[in-house]
């Protein structure tokens, strides 16, 4: 398989987090100390001034909020023209330092993906841990404050759900509404969009799928719900990450998995311009299932 033309930027800017979520497929937490430093993050601009085909930038961690260079990466993407997506935890924006956070998202018109696994308190703290579903809540109803998924304004919140166990995720298109309706009736919180996402068996979720002894049932579903016809919309395909150190992967997971591109390794010093992308081959192995099963996964949700 190969890239097409590239039009999304995915900085994995630091695997620093305020959480250690059981799905996460980082391994995020708060004692990991891989942070992309100014270097990186100067390169990484000077290259998007040279990419015409990028429409996007979107910055992913770890809890990308705690990298002191996040408001630069974010700044410049903006002043270049890009859309800008911050994936948020949504409890980081009570972490201290980060009391001004939501309004400079806001100041830069970024759109904000939010973690929320569930409207259940119950879920969402099995898997995110205790204390983080009414801090999520607080967050969520902080950015509906500032104007983010109301009327009349610019300002995008989408939240995205995940499994809690081995199985593929329901309908975005019917999950949706009971998530629009549940939030607001309980919390009185609005979002503009629900993406679902299949949990990829790799890192903490893998771990989790061998002690309980279900990684090979896991595997099996996935492999059994493939499903050619999301084959050929798979995000890596107009998509190039970019991992906190400059390294070059075809996507968030082949980064964790440390998976070379598909046609070489490579980092952001040994090229001239995203753009340089096009045709080249994309590294795949038996993970990739998750992407293709059912509906198909993505970073924006289902892909039918």
């Amino acid at each position: 398989m190969k890239r097409g033309v590239l039009g999304t930027l995915q900085v994995n800017i630091g695997r620093l987090c305020n959480l250690a979520c059981h799905h996460c497929h980082v391994e995020a937490g708060p004692k990991r100390t891989e942070n992309m430093e100014g270097a990186v993050v100067d390169r990484v601009i000077e290259l998007l001034e040279k990419s015409k085909t990028i429409h996007t930038v979107d910055i992913t961690g770890g809890a990308p909020e705690l990298n002191p260079h996040f408001r630069r990466l974010v700044s410049a993407g903006r002043k270049l023209g890009k859309i800008v997506i911050d994936r948020c935890n949504l409890t980081v924006l009570y972490e201290p330092g980060q009391e001004e956070t939501a309004c400079f998202l806001k100041e830069h018109e970024v759109q904000v993906v939010a973690s929320l696994p569930c409207y259940s308190k119950e879920n969402v703290e099995k898997q995110r841990g205790r204390g983080v579903f009414d801090k999520s809540i607080e967050a969520l109803r902080l950015l509906n404050n500032l104007g983010y998924a109301q009327q009349d304004t610019k300002l995008i919140l989408d939240l995205v759900y995940n499994p809690l166990g081995p199985f593929l995720p329901p309908d975005q298109k019917k999950l949706e509404p009971a998530y629009r309706t549940e939030l607001k009736e309980l919390f009185g919180i609005e979002f503009n969009r629900l993406y679902t996402i299949t949990n990829m068996p790799i890192r903490r979720f893998l771990s989790d799928l061998q002690r309980a002894g279900k990684l090979t049932q896991y595997m099996e579903l996935l492999s059994n719900s493939f499903n050619p016809a999301v084959a050929e919309g798979v995000m890596c395909r107009s998509l190039l990450s970019v991992s906190w150190n400059g390294e070059l992967f075809d996507c968030d997971f082949n980064q964790m998995l440390e998976l070379p591109l598909g046609a070489s390794r490579r980092t952001v010093w040994d090229i001239s311009s995203f753009d340089d992308f096009e045709g080249d081959l994309i590294r795949y192995e038996n993970h990739c299932y998750a992407c293709t099963a059912g509906a198909g996964s993505s970073c924006s949700g289902a892909l039918v």
